[in-house]
């Protein structure tokens, strides 16, 4: 007998996320990661340090989605994810690549750092992983209109992922 195991889709991922979110007045974050991703890993690694994972946890219902797997780890992979990478324009823009939406599925915020004249919606760099201060200051703004987190919060969270770029 073979067994299987049951892996989640994203269309269940985000229903389960967006009803937490609902229930505890949060939104979702949402990132588009790999298992051999170094700068994805940077990035769990920032938002869970001690000194930023309650900023995070009280404000936002944060789940992975995985895209881009190897050949031999394509069973990794979240199914539907890349089609929901590709609905937001991130496919071509590296990962990790995040989306933040509210309890209801609206987007509120993507890591597309946009120029401030921007013609289309497909222009813009991927802060991905906030290491650059152009980049950790772009996160710091989308954490200021999604969230709840005071100043000494953003103050915190900027430092510790301005350490992205050091080491």
């Amino acid at each position: 007998m073979t067994l299987f195991s049951q892996q989640h889709t994203t269309d269940e991922i985000l229903k389960e996320a967006r009803g937490l979110a609902s229930k505890e007045n949060k939104k979702v974050f949402v990132i588009f990661h790999a298992s051999w991703c170094g700068w994805c890993h940077k990035m769990d690694t920032a938002m869970n340090d001690p000194v930023c994972k309650k900023y995070f946890d009280d404000n936002y219902v944060i789940r992975h989605l995985t895209v881009y797997e190897s050949k031999d780890k394509k069973d990794l992979e979240t199914p539907g994810a890349l089609e929901l990478l590709t609905k937001y324009k991130g496919n071509d823009l590296g990962i990790p690549y995040w989306l933040i939406f509210d309890a209801d599925g609206n987007l509120v915020a993507d890591s597309k750092i946009r120029p401030a004249n921007a013609a289309t919606d497909t222009e813009g760099n991927n802060a991905g992983c906030p290491a650059t201060e152009n980049e950790v200051k772009f996160f710091i703004d989308v954490l200021k209109q999604t969230s709840s987190i005071d100043n000494k919060g953003l103050k915190t969270i900027y430092d510790r992922f301005r350490q992205n770029e050091i080491h």
